[in-house]
């Protein structure tokens, strides 16, 4: 029997009719990724499977380059540019075997697989002709880049994209569709980012170019972000996210919010207390803003961002040099989740942890603002990064299940830049029916609810993101 075979990952004789009678026929709705709209548009055809799997430019899998840095490879091989695309591809080969009981093992093999029927396991003894062979397929049009997401049934895919973008290659593919629609998600990071006065100066300018008028202050900035969140609504958007350290809910006064960001344009840099307190108002507008136009608020929290400096000068941001933060979440999570309460702003929202720890405090801290008007208004995203492994998977299904209902859950999403990552979601799937098949098997579920089980999976893989978000 092959490796990726057609009951992988399932258990059991009910997980495995739970996957193939209801998990595995469902669409797929990406809610959350970093794909390209650029690539998306001019349907990218790759130049081999180095640029489409490792390295397409900085914007590769930092996931098999910490793999690999871990494996003794060179930098000069991962994102120093220096070699071939072979000598790259076959750094990764040698590195495969050792990548056991990490999930880049499943997901290597699971993506050789379904995308180009290959069903042989990646090593340095099958590097070649696997390298050849993906190669020859990416040749021709039935491996470009929109043909690879059809591949998958892919319905809906949300990109990550900044207030100030014109989102002209979005514009391109509702013009010109492809049987799935590609729509922007809010990411207004930047905006929010008065530590480094010099940078935000810039982005200030570029983003009161976009709204057509100049920034001069925060009540400025403020309507130039609701200009381009009104034009993001009219071309689609449902969704914003953030990506945060932790919540901020310093208490603040307009005046001095108005004062800090005033300091930042002329040069001076923001204290620390000033930066937590400009965030702590941003994040506040930002959120009443999301819950004005119906929007669902996503917060990834619990990144600790370009650890190793040597290698951030040498290789920039997200090239693996991020990891798990240790920060308290509890209190100013519902904080900040209480005010927009008070004040009847708090839209749908998604929490994300990146610690583990966390699990059961972004959990319970859900579901303490759930107000019945949304069933599942409130969610404990998937498991996010370090997390979407298998035992993260399994730990977040654990925790959503004992402190709130599994059944209201939106499911999974890639959060990658691969045009070939959605057997992330068969991952996810197979794991989600494994779980519910072996509760049936232990008595844990009643068998005679296989009926409604199974449409609680179909909903967790699709019914309920295409009801929650209504894109």
């Amino acid at each position: 029997m092959s490796f990726i075979n057609d009951d992988f990952m399932l258990s059991n004789a009910t997980a495995k009719s739970l996957y193939h009678g209801h998990a595995e026929k469902m669409p797929i709705i990406d809610y959350h990724c970093h794909l390209s709209p650029q690539q998306i548009a001019e349907n990218i055809q790759f130049r081999d499977i180095t640029q489409l799997w490792l390295v397409d430019g900085h914007a590769g899998d930092h996931y098999k380059w910490r793999a690999m840095r871990g494996n003794g490879v060179p930098e000069e091989y991962i994102t120093g540019g220096t070699r071939s695309p072979w000598e790259t591809f076959e750094k990764w080969a040698e590195t495969m075997p050792y990548t056991m009981r990490n999930p880049l093992y499943h997901w290597s093999h699971l993506e050789l697989k379904r995308v180009f029927g290959i069903d042989k396991l990646l090593s340095p003894a099958t590097a070649r002709e696997i390298f050849e062979e993906c190669n020859a397929k990416l040749a021709t049009p039935e491996f470009r880049g929109q043909s690879l997401i059809r591949k998958f049934n892919v319905d809906i895919i949300c990109t990550t994209d900044d207030p100030a973008d014109d989102l002209h290659w979005h514009k391109m593919i509702a013009d010109h569709p492809f049987g799935t629609r590609v729509l922007p998600a809010w990411r207004p990071d930047k905006a929010m980012a008065i530590e480094n006065p010099t940078e935000y100066q810039h982005y200030i300018e570029k983003l009161g170019q976009a709204a057509g008028f100049r920034i001069d202050s925060y009540s400025d900035l403020c309507q130039a972000l609701q200009k381009r969140h009104d034009f993001f609504h009219s071309m689609g958007c449902r969704l914003s996210d953030h990506g945060m350290d932790t919540f901020y809910t310093e208490d603040y006064r307009d005046i001095e919010i108005e004062l800090i960001f005033k300091k930042t344009l002329i040069g001076m840099t923001p204290s620390p207390k000033e930066v937590a307190k400009f965030r702590s108002a941003f994040l506040y507008d930002q959120a009443v803003m999301d819950a004005e136009a119906g929007w669902t608020q996503q917060f990834h929290v619990g990144a600790i961002r370009n650890n190793n400096t040597k290698m951030f000068q040498l290789a920039g941001p997200d090239t693996g040099y991020d990891a798990i933060h240790d920060l308290n979440m509890a209190a100013s999570g519902h904080k900040f989740l209480d005010r927009l309460a008070l004040a009847g702003k708090l839209a749908k929202t998604i929490l994300y942890c990146l610690n583990p720890k966390d699990n059961a405090v972004m959990m319970a801290m859900a579901y303490t603002f759930n107000d019945g008007t949304v069933p599942g208004k409130m969610q404990f995203g998937s498991g996010w990064w370090f997390l979407d492994q298998e035992v993260g998977i399994r730990r977040q299904l654990d925790s959503l299940s004992q402190l709130g209902l599994l059944s209201r859950f939106v499911g999974m999403l890639t959060d990658s830049r691969s045009f070939i990552s959605y057997p992330r979601h068969e991952y996810f799937r197979r794991i989600l029916c494994d779980v519910l098949g072996s509760d049936i098997e232990k008595g844990k579920l009643p068998a005679s609810e296989m009926d409604f089980i199974g449409r609680m999976v179909e909903d967790i893989s699709y019914n309920n993101a295409k009801n929650y978000f209504q894109f």
